[in-house]
């Protein structure tokens, strides 16, 4: 067998082992989303807004949904490893693949280095050795090479990690919904006597709230081991688009009845909810609520993401190893390895504070390259036919649903300064270098 030319798609069968089913890829969306975002974000959307914030929620998730929905209609047209990368490289050739799975991968990388630190930074009220030194060291090493080691050892294992952390990170979160719907009244929201917030105010909480909703994308990525990928991930993202939704908007209402100074709690919002829920027990539940729920989002992502390091050493645009399966787990454990590392090394010296800042620019133009990607997928179905013979998911109105999802994302690249969108451009860049190095491989 030779390797294929940097950049083409490889023709090889996919040898991972196919066991995730709709449940199993609907917690990785979901874990993916429900993340660090809505433990922050309740306090910034009522100073924005006030009273209306709950309906800034839901306005998020109307307009994540055409977004969601082009997505679900293209990755229904595949069945292999790879998500946005492969989608990408199919339909306008493997530079564009490669800048995809760059600019997804980096942006992956450093927001679940960001979280392990967030994480260590969470356990100092309760352990205030942890604040720096060797103890801090020690606690991100630990959970890095945990992370590493469960994913390596297999899907399965990763996956009952996933779903623990998926069950363990909403206890806290259905309990404020739980506790607080007694506060759930009209007089709590005047909205006949309250007019709406003028429309620049709207417009900053939407992209405010925009970090509570991205994220889903990685479940995307490990479709080479799911079950029935064509029907179970358009499936497997709109549930975890809609539960994340009236989760969010439940809790925020509750957040406002409950809380007259919730605009002032800054980051500390959701604890700030539950302390006056449920006194200082409240506190220290949402507290290890954070953990959890930070906890899981790494976990997601790291069963997600090194599968895009290993779908671009299949295509030939990385190195050879990132592609090596363990021959006894059947698991890309290099990428898996690799990724951990990084992670690590990342959290610990805090270099990647600057990619994280350009994390949701660089996931707004993944999601307009997979959008534009779809009408020339229209044929896939015919070429690719799915393990399970499921027909692709088809969106109504023909071109309207990706129309506006496009027009959601350019509405929001709009909102990025100019600073980061040059950072962008230069991160991008980068990655070019590493393409052209990579094309410049002898082959095998």
């Amino acid at each position: 067998m030779t390797d294929p030319r940097p950049g083409e798609p490889a023709s090889v069968p996919e040898p991972l082992v196919r066991r995730l089913g709709v449940v199993g890829l609907w917690a990785i969306a979901l874990n993916g989303t429900i993340g660090a975002g809505i433990f922050g974000t309740p306090g910034a959307a009522a100073a924005e807004t006030g009273i209306h914030s709950p309906l800034m929620f839901l306005l998020c998730g109307l307009l994540m949904a055409p977004i969601v929905l082009s997505f679900g209609a293209v990755a229904s047209r595949f069945s292999s490893t790879g998500g946005p990368v492969l989608y990408v490289q199919t339909a306008f050739g493997p530079f564009w693949g490669f800048q995809t799975g760059w600019t997804f991968y980096v942006a992956r990388l450093s927001a679940s280095a960001a979280n392990v630190a967030l994480i260590v930074t969470a356990l100092e009220r309760f352990w205030p050795a942890a604040a720096g030194g060797a103890t801090r060291a020690g606690l991100l090493l630990a959970i890095a090479a945990l992370l590493t080691w469960v994913n390596v050892v297999g899907t399965q294992h990763a996956m009952r990690s996933v779903g623990v952390l998926t069950v363990a990170k909403l206890v806290p979160l259905l309990a404020i919904v739980a506790f607080g719907l007694p506060a759930l009244d009209a007089a709590a929201f005047p909205y006949a006597d309250t007019p709406l917030p003028p429309a620049e105010r709207i417009g900053t909480a939407v992209m405010l709230l925009v970090y509570a909703y991205v994220g889903w994308e990685s479940a995307l990525v490990p479709a080479g081991e799911s079950r029935a990928p064509r029907r179970d991930m358009p499936r497997a993202l709109l549930l975890a688009l809609g539960a994340a939704t009236v989760l969010y908007v439940l809790i925020q209402a509750v957040a406002v009845a409950v809380l007259p100074t919730l605009a002032a709690t800054e980051g500390r919002a959701l604890v700030a909810v539950g302390e006056a829920l449920l006194g200082p027990a409240g506190a220290v539940l949402l507290t290890v609520g954070v953990v959890v729920s930070v906890g899981g989002n790494v976990a997601s992502a790291m069963l997600s993401t090194p599968r895009i390091t290993y779908a671009m050493a299949r295509a030939g645009t990385l190195p050879r190893l990132f592609g090596a399966v363990h021959p006894r787990f059947h698991t890309p454990s290099a990428s898996i390895v690799v990724y951990g590392v990084l992670v690590f090394a990342l959290s610990a010296t805090g270099s990647f504070v600057e990619l994280a800042k350009i994390s949701v620019l660089t996931r707004l133009l993944i999601y307009l390259g997979v959008i534009g990607a779809l009408p020339k997928l229209r044929g896939r179905a015919a070429e690719d036919p799915a393990d399970d013979g499921s027909p692709p998911f088809e969106l109504p109105g023909g071109p309207v649903i990706p129309t506006v999802a496009a027009l959601v994302c350019v509405a929001l690249l709009l909102q990025v300064s100019g600073e980061t969108f040059l950072r962008t451009a230069a991160y991008l860049a980068a990655g070019s270098v590493l393409y052209l190095l990579a094309r410049r491989r002898p082959r095998a």
